[in-house]
C-alpha cells in the first residue's frame, strides 16, 4: 500500500549506518535488510539476503510466495 512504501522510506532513513532488529509477519517489509534470519517455533531455521532465501526456495521463499499469491488473487 501507500502507507506501507511511506513507513518503509522513513524507517530505511532512520536505520541508515545502524544496527537494526525488525520483526515482521509482512515480508515485505525486510526486502531490503542485509541480513534475514527465519525463526520456526524458536528456532532460527534459515538466514541470508531476500533474494539468497527465495533462491533457496525454503520456509522463507515459500512464506513470502504464499503472501503474495494471497495479493494477487
Amino acid at each position: 500500500t501507500r502507507t506501507e512504501i511511506l513507513i518503509q522510506k522513513a524507517m530505511g532513513e532512520l536505520m541508515k549506518g545502524r544496527t537494526s532488529f525488525i520483526i515482521a509477519h509482512r515480508l515485505s517489509t525486510i526486502k531490503n535488510a542485509d541480513l534475514i534470519l527465519v525463526m520456526d517455533q524458536g528456532d532460527i531455521i534459515e538466514t541470508g539476503t531476500h533474494k539468497e532465501l527465495l533462491d533457496s526456495n525454503g520456509f522463507y521463499a515459500s512464506l513470502y510466495n504464499s503472501q503474495f499469491e494471497k495479493i494477487n488473487n
